[in-house]
């Protein structure tokens, strides 16, 4: 039997170190979106090594899913393999000998008001950046380089170093665009 954690932030800038599981046997811990468990490579290897008698440590259940489908399905899948899942934060546990109606009853609200909370975060994201757009100054993601371009100057005997200050580039991307 082994304690196993499971530990998720949803952008690579964000930190891990608030999500105190205690003393563990083995985690698991990705920096990356919540909307999807198939797309979250640690969460499907976590699945993957469970065994039954062992225990899942989550920090919240929002940390585990921020789809009240997927957080379901996650939940099921463990305890049909005779797995224990413990949320710390709202002190839940789930089992498969165990039918707390009650626990369950919390699971499904504090998972719909994380898909909740996706979803307005999402709104006001659309809506901050068509407000942005309506006055000009949004930029969108990443400015592209144009590959034409440095094809074009190369091709005019250009050098990678002139190349990349004449387009306000590293000479890295030169060196990607024309070696790729």
């Amino acid at each position: 039997m082994s304690i196993i954690g499971y530990r998720r932030v949803s952008t690579v800038d964000q930190n891990l170190d608030r999500q105190d599981l205690g003393e563990v046997d083995k985690v698991f811990e990705e920096k990356l979106s919540g909307k999807s468990a198939s797309d979250r490579p640690a969460l499907q290897q976590l699945m993957d090594y469970a065994r039954e008698g062992d225990t899942v440590v989550v920090y919240s259940i929002d940390r585990l899913a921020r789809d009240l489908r997927d957080l379901q399905d996650i939940i099921q899948t463990l305890n049909d393999k005779g797995v224990t899942i413990s949320f710390l934060s709202e002190r839940l546990t789930f089992s498969a000998n165990a039918d707390d109606a009650f626990a369950k009853l919390q699971l499904q609200m504090m998972g719909a008001f994380a898909e909740f909370e996706r979803n307005i975060i999402r709104k006001r994201q659309a809506e901050g950046i068509a407000k942005a757009k309506a006055k000009g100054v949004y930029k969108g993601g990443k400015p592209r380089i144009d590959r034409d371009k440095v094809h074009q100057l190369k091709a005019e005997g250009l050098s990678t170093y002139k190349i990349a200050e004449a387009m306000s580039v590293s000479r890295m991307s030169v060196h990607r665009i024309l070696n790729g």
